[in-house]
Protein backbone atom coordinates (compact mmCIF):
# COMPACT_ATOMS: atom_id res chain seq x y z
CA UNK A 1 0.00 0.00 0.00
CA UNK A 2 2.77 2.59 0.97
CA UNK A 3 4.57 1.55 -2.38
CA UNK A 4 1.18 2.71 -4.17
CA UNK A 5 0.79 6.06 -2.37
CA UNK A 6 4.50 6.99 -3.03
CA UNK A 7 5.20 6.30 -6.45
CA UNK A 8 6.89 8.82 -8.96
CA UNK A 9 3.20 9.29 -10.67
CA UNK A 10 0.67 9.72 -7.34
CA UNK A 11 2.86 11.93 -6.06
CA UNK A 12 3.23 14.50 -9.09
CA UNK A 13 -1.10 14.15 -9.17
CA UNK A 14 -0.99 15.20 -5.54
CA UNK A 15 2.01 18.02 -6.27
CA UNK A 16 -0.21 19.27 -8.69
CA UNK A 17 -3.73 19.12 -7.17
CA UNK A 18 -2.19 20.86 -3.96
CA UNK A 19 -1.03 23.81 -6.40
CA UNK A 20 2.78 23.43 -6.14
CA UNK A 21 3.19 24.05 -10.01
CA UNK A 22 1.79 28.03 -9.15
CA UNK A 23 4.85 28.26 -6.60
CA UNK A 24 7.67 26.21 -8.30
CA UNK A 25 10.41 27.72 -10.58
CA UNK A 26 10.89 25.52 -13.47
CA UNK A 27 11.88 26.17 -17.41
CA UNK A 28 7.92 26.05 -18.64
CA UNK A 29 9.19 26.33 -22.09
CA UNK A 30 10.47 22.85 -21.74
CA UNK A 31 7.79 20.60 -23.64
CA UNK A 32 9.65 17.51 -21.63
CA UNK A 33 8.30 18.98 -18.23
CA UNK A 34 5.11 17.88 -18.94
CA UNK A 35 5.69 14.13 -18.89
CA UNK A 36 8.57 14.84 -15.99
CA UNK A 37 8.04 14.03 -12.31
CA UNK A 38 9.24 17.46 -11.41
CA UNK A 39 6.06 18.73 -9.30
CA UNK A 40 6.17 15.30 -7.33
CA UNK A 41 9.64 16.02 -6.73
CA UNK A 42 8.92 19.44 -5.10
CA UNK A 43 6.32 18.05 -2.87
CA UNK A 44 9.15 15.44 -1.72
CA UNK A 45 11.27 18.19 -0.96
CA UNK A 46 8.70 20.43 0.79
CA UNK A 47 8.08 17.24 3.08
CA UNK A 48 11.81 17.13 3.75
CA UNK A 49 11.97 21.32 4.78
CA UNK A 50 8.53 20.78 6.94
CA UNK A 51 10.65 17.68 8.57
CA UNK A 52 13.58 20.15 9.04
CA UNK A 53 11.83 22.36 10.57
CA UNK A 54 9.43 21.35 12.71
CA UNK A 55 10.74 17.35 13.21
CA UNK A 56 9.27 13.81 12.58
CA UNK A 57 5.37 14.50 14.91
CA UNK A 58 4.22 17.42 13.55
CA UNK A 59 5.89 16.50 9.99
CA UNK A 60 3.61 12.94 10.39
CA UNK A 61 0.23 15.03 11.50
CA UNK A 62 1.28 17.62 8.23
CA UNK A 63 1.17 14.93 6.07
CA UNK A 64 -1.80 13.01 7.43
CA UNK A 65 -3.77 16.71 7.14
CA UNK A 66 -2.42 18.44 3.65
CA UNK A 67 -1.75 14.65 2.14
CA UNK A 68 -3.07 11.80 2.72
CA UNK A 69 -6.34 12.69 4.30
CA UNK A 70 -7.71 14.51 1.25
CA UNK A 71 -5.93 13.26 -1.35
CA UNK A 72 -5.00 8.90 -0.73
CA UNK A 73 -8.21 6.81 -0.54
CA UNK A 74 -7.19 3.56 0.55
CA UNK A 75 -10.12 1.79 -0.83
CA UNK A 76 -9.46 3.59 -4.16
CA UNK A 77 -5.64 2.42 -3.87
CA UNK A 78 -6.26 -1.08 -3.31
CA UNK A 79 -7.40 -1.84 -6.68
CA UNK A 80 -4.29 -0.10 -8.21
CA UNK A 81 -2.12 -2.11 -10.06
CA UNK A 82 1.18 -0.26 -9.78
CA UNK A 83 3.95 -2.78 -11.43
CA UNK A 84 2.68 -3.59 -14.95
CA UNK A 85 5.75 -5.12 -15.40
CA UNK A 86 5.38 -8.26 -12.48
CA UNK A 87 2.02 -8.41 -14.01
CA UNK A 88 3.42 -9.08 -17.45
CA UNK A 89 6.14 -11.16 -16.14
CA UNK A 90 3.81 -13.15 -13.43
CA UNK A 91 1.40 -13.85 -17.44
CA UNK A 92 4.67 -14.89 -19.28
CA UNK A 93 6.15 -17.55 -16.09
CA UNK A 94 2.68 -18.92 -16.16
CA UNK A 95 2.33 -19.48 -20.22
CA UNK A 96 5.96 -20.73 -20.50
CA UNK A 97 6.99 -17.59 -22.67
CA UNK A 98 10.49 -15.65 -22.71
CA UNK A 99 9.57 -12.05 -21.45
CA UNK A 100 12.31 -9.34 -22.19
CA UNK A 101 13.24 -5.74 -21.95
CA UNK A 102 15.51 -4.07 -23.95
CA UNK A 103 16.84 -0.85 -24.44
CA UNK A 104 16.12 0.18 -28.18
CA UNK A 105 17.31 3.49 -28.34
CA UNK A 106 18.88 6.11 -25.93
CA UNK A 107 18.99 9.83 -27.54
CA UNK A 108 19.32 13.17 -26.46
CA UNK A 109 15.90 15.08 -26.43
CA UNK A 110 15.42 19.07 -24.46
CA UNK A 111 18.98 18.06 -22.76
CA UNK A 112 17.95 15.50 -21.28
CA UNK A 113 18.85 11.41 -22.27
CA UNK A 114 15.40 9.80 -23.62
CA UNK A 115 14.99 5.58 -23.66
CA UNK A 116 13.05 3.59 -25.92
CA UNK A 117 12.33 0.42 -24.15
CA UNK A 118 10.80 -2.83 -26.04
CA UNK A 119 9.05 -5.82 -24.75
CA UNK A 120 9.64 -9.12 -25.95
CA UNK A 121 7.90 -12.12 -26.16
CA UNK A 122 9.41 -15.33 -27.09
CA UNK A 123 11.75 -13.26 -29.48
CA UNK A 124 9.20 -10.84 -30.95
CA UNK A 125 9.08 -7.05 -29.82
CA UNK A 126 5.34 -6.95 -28.61
CA UNK A 127 5.61 -2.99 -27.70
CA UNK A 128 7.89 0.32 -27.18
CA UNK A 129 7.81 2.96 -25.37
CA UNK A 130 9.88 6.34 -24.93
CA UNK A 131 10.78 8.11 -21.48
CA UNK A 132 13.25 10.06 -19.76
CA UNK A 133 14.20 6.95 -17.44
CA UNK A 134 14.50 3.49 -18.26
CA UNK A 135 12.02 2.68 -15.46
CA UNK A 136 9.05 4.64 -16.61
CA UNK A 137 9.76 3.63 -20.03
CA UNK A 138 9.96 -0.32 -19.38
CA UNK A 139 6.78 0.76 -17.39
CA UNK A 140 4.86 2.32 -20.23
CA UNK A 141 5.54 -0.92 -22.65
CA UNK A 142 5.03 -3.02 -20.00
CA UNK A 143 1.16 -1.39 -20.10
CA UNK A 144 1.31 -1.26 -24.04
CA UNK A 145 2.22 -4.93 -24.19
CA UNK A 146 -0.48 -5.88 -21.64
CA UNK A 147 -3.22 -4.19 -23.41
CA UNK A 148 -2.35 -5.50 -27.12
CA UNK A 149 -2.03 -9.25 -25.66
CA UNK A 150 -5.63 -8.45 -23.74
CA UNK A 151 -4.14 -9.34 -20.44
Amino acid sequence: MRSKMVNRTKLNEIALKMGLKKITFYNKFDKALKISQIFGNTLEALIGAVYLDKGYKKTQKWVETYIIFPHLFTDDLEGVEINIKNKLYGWANKNGKALEFATLDEKFENGRRLFTIGATVDGELVSQAKAYNKKDASQIAAQLAVDKLGL
